[in-house]
């Protein structure tokens, strides 16, 4: 499986392993950084999660060839807290997220693409019973708009969502080729070219199918209370929905408890509980972007757990 991990050397050094460290790859993939902390940690352990079967049968093939200190959970990393419970772990000292579709999904006939002709599907846990084609054959005309303008940001949400709405009537929409022509049509020729709107619209259905936003909404405040002191919290975002949950995330666990700013002594329980490694996200190198071009839109953010927060 070919795949290039994104601000793959910035991520590893963001984590600071300790060779007999605990670590969490939360979105598994292909083992790229899975591969290179399990490297680190002879006398650690690495627990990864995704829940895409195809990734992880293939990376558990690879992590095997390096040590056998690691165990996968094949489910979504929202579970993350209560998976680790369950075999009797409770701290870590280290996180990493690298979130976004790998290449191997992209490039595998899922309806992740909107080039090749395919089934509308998208789901990156096959198991799960909604699909894109669900989506679109079945969603209300103000759900299509709303998931188009707020997962998407495209402007021309409304046209495309009637237009959807109308193609429909006629007949199922089943494939990625088929939805591509009706959003070409909404929109019109130049429109489409200039801005493609079929990558925003691709994007938007993708998160709703695989629920994304939702799931790392909920999952940060249990990784940050998942680590030791001076444990790390790398995260690698594609786009900026998700950008703006974990600078959200990020910003409020660092700051002092608005309810008790100025007091002369404040409780510990309001304190901040981490302190962010980069105030700026890091980005990728020009050299990078050249080598992967889906390496453009990457922002890598890192935050450490206080000591006695």
């Amino acid at each position: 499986m070919k795949h290039y991990t994104v601000l793959k050397k910035e991520s590893i050094e963001g984590l600071n392993i300790k060779s007999d460290g605990i670590y969490v790859d939360a979105t598994l993939g292909y083992a790229g950084d899975a591969s290179e902390i399990l490297k680190r940690i002879k006398r650690g352990k690495l627990f990864a999660f995704d829940r895409d079967e195809t990734a992880v049968c293939y990376s558990k093939e690879v992590l095997s060839e390096i040590g056998n200190n690691f165990e996968i959970f094949s489910t979504r990393y929202s579970n993350m807290k209560k998976c680790l419970e369950s075999v009797g772990v409770t701290k870590v000292d280290g996180i990493l997220f690298d979130l976004g579709v790998s290449s191997p999904q992209l490039d595998e006939e899922r309806g992740f693409s909107f080039m090749r002709e395919e089934n509308l599907d998208m789901r990156m846990d096959k198991r799960d019973t909604k699909t894109a084609y669900d989506v679109v054959n079945t969603y209300s005309l103000e759900d299509l708009k709303r998931i188009f303008y707020t997962y998407g940001e495209e402007q021309k949400s409304a046209f495309i969502a009637s237009k959807i709405v109308n193609a429909r009537k006629e007949k199922p929409i089943k494939t990625t080729l088929e939805l591509v022509d009706i959003i070409r049509d909404a929109v019109g020729a130049n429109y489409f070219f200039k801005n493609h709107p079929e990558r925003n619209i691709f994007q938007a259905i993708r998160i709703e199918v695989n629920e994304e936003l939702k799931d790392l909404e909920s999952v940060l405040p249990d990784a940050i209370d998942l680590l030791n002191p001076g444990g790390r919290l790398v995260v690698v975002t594609f786009h900026s929905l998700e950008d703006r949950i974990v600078k959200k995330v990020f910003r409020e666990y660092s700051e002092i408890n608005p309810m008790v700013k100025g007091l002369p002594e404040i409780p510990k329980e309001y304190l901040p509980k981490v302190k962010l490694v980069s105030k700026k996200p890091i980005l990728p190198s020009e050299e990078e972007i050249k080598m992967n071009s889906r390496s453009k839109s990457a922002k890598l953010r890192i935050i450490e757990r206080i000591e006695n927060s």
